[in-house]
């Protein structure tokens, strides 16, 4: 069987879009090696558009390329997975960007074994800045996870973690974006309440954009630079002792293990 394809994609959505963006622009595989596969026309023409082939039909995909991202709605999966069966071989390693679909659960709805391997992107990953979660499943080879680690490493940090680990890499990366706008929401509230409405939005998001560049780039770990902004009785420590009094740092831990509980409720379904 000839692969003329280094990559293929099942779903053209917005991810796909991301790690196939990634991988041209750091030559992880060039466009004409890539081949996607969509209902949509118009999710074609974008691939289509970068010099990816592009085809209505799964079945395609898979005849063409042997690292196949698995990049539908987890929902869809089951119509989408039977097809797949009789063109898959041992040589193929899928690659599942879908939340919640165990490596085992995958192979199941296929209908044979397969060698797969899990990430965990989050949506930073649209503008080269992700965070990816990267399990080699059971039925995975050792050096399978390669190919994806680079591929996710092509759209910001990827990270090698054991498939039991990938709910927690949701909880905090997956999910974590979440969090950070749920803070700037908050943020650009309490400005506005302030009399700042007019600037609250830029001031807030460039707060954030420039404690975390400082965060990446300093020597410094994040105690200590909060530290370092905290002068003693004066106003900083005045808001983190508010922040205390609330147990924020426990209140993240919590809504970190729903999350992880959630997932683990929606696995066992």
């Amino acid at each position: 069987m000839g692969m003329p394809h280094t990559l293929g994609f099942i779903g053209c959505g917005n991810m796909a879009q991301a790690i196939a963006q990634g991988a041209i622009r750091k030559g992880v595989a060039p466009a004409d090696r890539i081949i996607a596969s969509n209902p949509s026309a118009p999710k074609r023409d974008l691939f289509a558009g970068w010099g990816c082939d592009t085809t209505p039909d799964n079945t395609a995909v898979v005849r063409s390329a042997k690292q196949v991202v698995l990049a539908v709605k987890p929902q869809v999966f089951p119509e989408v997975a039977p097809a797949l069966a009789n063109d898959l071989t041992d040589d193929h390693v899928l690659i599942s960007v879908m939340a919640g679909l165990s490596g085992e659960r995958i192979a199941g709805l296929i209908g044979r074994p397969c060698r797969v391997v899990r990430a965990m992107p989050n949506t930073p990953l649209l503008v080269g800045r992700g965070v990816t979660g990267v399990a080699r499943c059971a039925n995975a080879r050792p050096g399978d996870e390669r190919f994806a680690m680079d591929l996710f490493a092509a759209g910001g940090l990827a990270v090698p973690v054991t498939e039991d680990h990938i709910n927690a890499v949701a909880a905090v990366s997956g999910s974590g974006p979440a969090y950070i706008f749920l803070l700037a929401e908050a943020m650009q509230h309490a400005a506005t309440e302030l009399g700042l409405a007019e600037h609250a939005e830029a001031m807030v998001t460039q707060t954030l954009l420039g404690s975390a560049e400082l965060l990446a780039d300093s020597d410094d770990d994040a105690p200590t630079l909060r530290r370092k902004v905290t002068s003693p009785k004066g106003t900083t420590e005045a808001a983190i002792q508010a922040f205390e009094q609330a147990d924020f740092a426990g209140l993240v831990l919590r809504a970190m293990r729903a999350n992880v509980a959630r997932s683990e409720a929606l696995a066992a379904t």
